[in-house]
């Protein structure tokens, strides 16, 4: 049995998918609304962490 060690591992996923089939219409649009939600949250994140670095590397500048 020869094991490749080079073979990327698959990423491991943050959100286990629903089965949209056994969703109506106003289950899926508030289920569409919730991940919406959560994509705000994440891109104020990502925009609070790249200030952050930003005042950083500022601070650490060299003159």
């Amino acid at each position: 049995m020869l094991i490749d060690d080079d073979t990327p591992k698959p990423k491991p996923r943050r959100l286990e998918p629903l089965v949209l089939d056994l969703l109506g219409v106003e289950e899926l649009r508030d289920y569409i609304a919730e991940l919406q939600a959560e994509i705000v949250r994440a891109e104020a994140d990502i925009t609070r962490k790249q200030a952050h670095r930003s005042a950083a590397d500022a601070f650490f500048r060299k003159p």
